[in-house]
This record gives C-alpha cells, structure tokens and sequence, in this order.
C-alpha cells in the first residue's frame, strides 16, 4: 500500500483518527485531512509500538493502528486455524503472562499454540477449564493473581539456559542471513560521480562473505534471497522462512540513509516495546553485534535499540537488524565500497555469533576472537574423522 502522509485526506483517514483518538493520543474530531495533529499523534504511537517513526502510515503502521483496537476482555481470545487472532489484546496477555512467568515466546500479539498452551497452563493451576481460550473466567483470574515469578526477568532465565544448554560450538548451527531490499525495491541508492551504489547490491555481497565465513565455521547457512530476485520479500516472509528452517540465529544486512550527509554510524537493532518487552537472547546478541563492528571497523557507535519491526517480532530464534553504515554518508560510503572493510565487518558478526553461546561467565573480551582459528577447529575435526 502506499504510506499514507500529511495532506492526505479520505475515508482511510478518518479510520486512522478514529483509532488514534481511541488511544488519547488525538482529540475526537469528524475532519477527514491528515494535518499536522494526526502526523505527531502518527509518531507518538509508532514510538510507543517500536516501529519506523517517520508519521506517515505504511503497511506495518497500518496493521499496528488495526491491531491496537482490541483491548484485553473486550472479546474472548482462541487460537483459532489457520488464520489466529491477533490485536493490542492478545499481545498485553503475553505480556501479563510472560510477568507471570509462563512461557509465550515473543510477545507478538500474535494468539497461537504457544500462547494457549500458557493460557491451559494458567488456567489448570488456578483450577480452572484448561481449553487455552481466554474469556471472562480466565480474566478475572488474571486480574485476582499477582506476579509469579519476582527477583528477575524469566524469559530471560528460559532463554540463557536453552543457549547454555545447546552448547558452545557453532558446528550444526543453523543461521538464516537476510540481505534487506532486493528486486523491485534496492534500498537506498546513491549516486558517486560515474557510479552508482544501492544497498540491496552491498548487503547481498555482505551476506554471501558473512555465509562463506560462517559455512568455513561449519555452521549451516540459508540466504533469504539471491543477488536478483524478481519481487522483494516481505519481511513477514523473511521471518517464516527463518522459523521453518528452525534457524538458530537470524541476521538482516541493510544499511541507513539521511538527508544530511554528516550522519554515519553502525546501529543494530533486536526485538522490543518501550515497555520493557523484550528477546533478552536477541538483545544479548544485538550488543555483541554492535561492539564487534565498532571495535573492528572503527564506524561510529550508533548503539543498539528495541524495535517491533515484524522481522524481529515474528522471528522466534535471537534476531538482529544490522544498519551497517549511512550509505549517504562520504565516509561510511567510501568505507562501504571496500572489499576489505565488509571482510572486517563480517568477521566481527561471525565474531559475535560465536560469543552468543558462550556461556555469560566465560565470554572473551570484544575483538579478541580470532575468526581463522574457527575455521582451523572445524578443518581438524574433519581431518580426525
């Protein structure tokens, strides 16, 4: 759909006002125009959601705005087959019960078989029907009961003990790698004097150096795309994918633009709300991602950040979103167009994929590990065998 902006006016824009002042983020108002109040109540949500915050109203925005209609009790929530219930609701009950300590996954607002087998859970140990729907019974339990878990994040808990559970080798790992853009849509495109540089060329080369780097690591790789596809994927898809290979970690490669050409930086990007909400594993990880490019290419600390983008959202392994420079900048570019820069860059995201299994304890300082020795262990594996 095209994003719909300031000056728009019409039926879909009365829908987004509705909705907006629905969450007191406007005041009520039969006008159909986007004016300037709509275009900061547009951003205050997307800041409050995670998303892009640009006040225009694209696809993701869209499904966000319809999805913030329903507030928890006001229907009763199933997993339904095969398209489950989704909303604002579904997604303050993962949140009420990953606080509680039951095990959601993600809260990604999504009702399926993982959140009503919390709900069963719940409701059989409050004495209650276990049949996983949520109705009047079960929320009014929900309300009686407190937090069940104190003294620390359980999500957290559930997820560092299945990372230190699988061990620290990278041998048999599976990571999907996600060059951004491609197709009809190439990203950000810059012109330089006779040539001509767009993201989706770059992030695709990243993306086959980082899976040969890590194939040599004996690590099984997919690619979400090859260097010319048709159409350009949906990031919904991107994420499927991912979760039907059973991916133990997901990276996307893109990089940034701005209009001014003095901003430049790497910045990574993991799952999460502004309220607390978070992938404590694809947090964890998104640091490691940041430090290492920092420490081994020198670009500008731009830090990590919390987002509910649906590629992160509705991933289910650690997830990542590496900005990988300002095209748009003369001094990310120039690095950019190097070879041996996007050789450093991707030695330090394989650098930081190792460090994620690593137990906390016996993590090794930023930029120590030596990418070669990685490959040297898998070659004399294969030499004893």
């Amino acid at each position: 759909m095209r994003p719909i902006r300031p000056g728009d006016r019409g039926p879909a824009v009365t829908e987004i006002r509705t909705v907006l002042t629905g969450l007191d983020l406007l005041p009520p108002s039969t006008d159909d125009e986007f004016d300037g109040a709509t275009e900061r109540a547009v951003r205050a949500f997307q800041q409050s959601r995670g998303l892009s915050i640009d006040g225009r109203v694209g696809a993701e925005t869209w499904r966000a705005l319809d999805a913030a209609r329903w507030r928890l009790g006001a229907r009763t929530l199933y997993h339904a087959v095969p398209e489950p219930l989704t909303g604002e609701d579904v997604r303050s009950l993962q949140e009420r019960l990953l606080e509680m300590g039951y095990d959601v996954g993600h809260a990604d607002a999504i009702y399926g078989i993982r959140t009503s087998r919390a709900v069963a859970q719940f409701q059989r140990e409050v004495g209650l029907k276990p049949d996983g729907s949520c109705g009047p019974h079960t929320m009014g339990a929900l309300r009686r009961l407190g937090r069940k878990v104190v003294g620390g994040r359980p999500q957290w808990l559930r997820e560092s003990d299945a990372i230190r559970q699988s061990g620290p080798t990278l041998v048999g790992r599976t990571v999907v790698i996600d060059p951004g853009h491609g197709g009809t849509d190439p990203g950000v495109v810059v012109p330089d004097g006779p040539l001509r540089w767009t993201e989706a060329d770059l992030v695709h080369d990243l993306a086959s150096r980082l899976e040969g780097r890590l194939a040599a690591a004996g690590v099984r790789v997919q690619l979400t795309r090859g260097p010319a596809p048709e159409t350009c994927l949906p990031d919904a898809d991107r994420a499927q994918l991912a979760n039907s290979l059973g991916a133990d970690v997901f990276i996307s490669l893109h990089t940034d633009e701005h209009a001014n050409p003095e901003a430049e930086g790497v910045a990574t990007y993991h799952y999460g709300t502004d309220n607390g909400v978070t992938s404590t594993t694809g947090e964890r990880l998104a640091g490691l991602v940041q430090r290492e490019i920092v420490a081994r290419t020198g670009l500008r600390d731009c830090r990590t950040h919390a987002k509910a983008w649906d590629l992160l959202r509705l991933t289910r392994m650690p997830a990542v979103r590496v900005e990988v420079g300002y095209l748009t900048s003369p001094r990310d570019r120039g690095q950019l167009v190097d070879p041996r820069f996007r050789d450093r860059v991707v030695e330090a995201i394989v650098a930081a994929v190792q460090r994620m299994f690593f137990p906390v304890e016996r993590d090794v300082p930023t930029g120590s590990i030596d990418v070669s020795e990685l490959r040297a262990v898998v070659a004399a594996g294969a030499v004893m065998d």
